[in-house]
């Protein structure tokens, strides 16, 4: 049997591509699996671009397309040739999904999926840290996100659950463990208000004391709650770094985006945080050109860089994605916003030079990678000084950085 999965996006669809090779697996034979983004334009330009490099590559494949942009738009791929079949974010789960293949377009109501039913896995090949999913779907209504029409609403794994997957992952040997989810601090929502992010990673942590590490995805700072934050304070093994979810430093823009936090908000909870946790750093979400968005509005997007300290960004020129309130409004001309990014993204790698170059110096605890590198506990690139077995935690010396990721001795 043979199958290879293309994966676009997020952390999330890494996971589920693994659940995709082991659900189709079994039942398909010279098939090429491409799992798509939905978050940009670009993303979903790119998807259908690899469909047909992969068509030209391989005439004798079959091609299945999934994922998100799948998910919202499968007319969009069902109309390419090149397309043998399109499946939707819940079917590409379902092994069953996958062994019958009567329906050329199979890409249910994700709306009516109400439970976090993905199965666990045990590894993901290439990877040195195991990624957790522990929540899917989204219950906000972001203007210019189309993510929730692709994933649904919120559902998570359940505690007792989470807890199992994360001690035999640890017991298969991973050091680290990535909580994963579209939108994980409203983790447990859907089952009870009392129940939160906190209280499962506290769990996780008491209760799989061989793990060494625990790292965040993507968070929303506004639904942080006190466990979480007394987490941070308290567990060294609830490594020091968190991305936020951002998207703007100005609040006009904060609120035609229907975000729930405003700019005093991110600043007052990047204070806090560090006050907790002094080694904490922060890399986050912000988008260039949302319409509407003026000069002065922009230039609080890039000001937030320092109030909040910011380390790593990820920068998304904006994109109107059909069907979005906000692919409504007035649109910025698009080498405004082009440039806009551009700008950003040079802050952004003026913070993170400012960023290595304090670390020069420092001893820092490293999880070595695949193909010569590592991480630190703040998530910094390190450049490992010889190959060394992956998987390992070594306490290395920062000697030097070449202004994207340091080099260690």
């Amino acid at each position: 049997m043979s199958i290879d999965v293309v994966t676009f996006g997020c952390r999330l669809n890494i996971y589920e591509s693994e659940v995709i090779r082991r659900a189709a697996g079994a039942s398909l034979d010279d098939v090429v699996v491409v799992n798509t983004c939905a978050v940009t334009a670009e993303a979903v330009r790119q998807a259908r671009q690899k469909i047909r490099h992969i068509k030209r590559e391989r005439r004798d494949a079959r091609i299945i397309v999934t994922g998100c942009a799948a998910q919202s738009a499968p007319q969009t791929f069902a109309a390419m040739p090149e397309v043998d079949r399109v499946l939707g974010n819940e079917e590409k789960l379902d092994a069953r999904a996958w062994a019958n293949d009567s329906r050329r377009v199979a890409v249910g109501d994700i709306m009516a999926v109400k439970r976090h039913a993905i199965r666990a896995i045990d590894n993901i090949e290439g990877n040195t840290r195991a990624f957790l999913q522990v929540q899917n779907g989204c219950d906000h209504r972001c203007t210019f996100c189309i993510i929730p029409f692709a994933r649904g609403n919120s559902r998570s794994l359940p505690m007792d659950d989470a807890v199992a997957r994360a001690r035999r992952l640890a017991e298969r040997g991973y050091r680290e463990l990535v909580l994963t989810g579209v939108d994980i601090t409203s983790y447990g929502a859907d089952f009870d208000s009392a129940l939160r992010l906190g209280r499962v990673i506290k769990r996780i942590l008491k209760e799989v004391p061989e793990l060494a590490r625990l790292r965040l995805s993507s968070i929303d700072s506004i639904e942080v709650d006190d466990d979480l934050l007394d987490a941070f304070a308290n567990e060294r093994r609830l490594m020091p770094h968190l991305h936020l979810s951002l998207q703007s430093g100005d609040d006009l823009i904060l609120k035609r985006m229907k975000r729930r936090h405003t700019r005093a908000d991110a600043v007052a909870f990047t204070d806090k945080v560090r006050n907790l946790r002094p080694d904490v750093v922060f890399g986050a979400d912000i988008i260039a050109g949302f319409p509407t968005e003026s000069e002065e509005m922009f230039a609080r997007s890039l000001a937030l860089v320092d109030e909040c300290g910011l380390t790593q960004l990820h920068v998304f020129p904006f994109s109107p994605r059909p069907g979005t309130p906000a692919a409504r409004m007035p649109q910025l001309d698009r080498e405004v916003v082009k440039e806009r990014a551009r700008r950003l993204r040079e802050k952004g790698e003026a913070a993170l030079r400012a960023h290595l170059e304090s670390q020069v110096g420092a001893h820092r605890l490293v999880l070595t990678e695949r193909g010569g590198i590592g991480r630190t506990e703040q998530f910094t690139a390190v450049r490992l000084p010889a190959p060394l077995v992956p998987g390992a935690i070594l306490d290395l010396t920062m000697v030097g950085h070449d202004g994207r990721q340091l080099l260690a001795a």
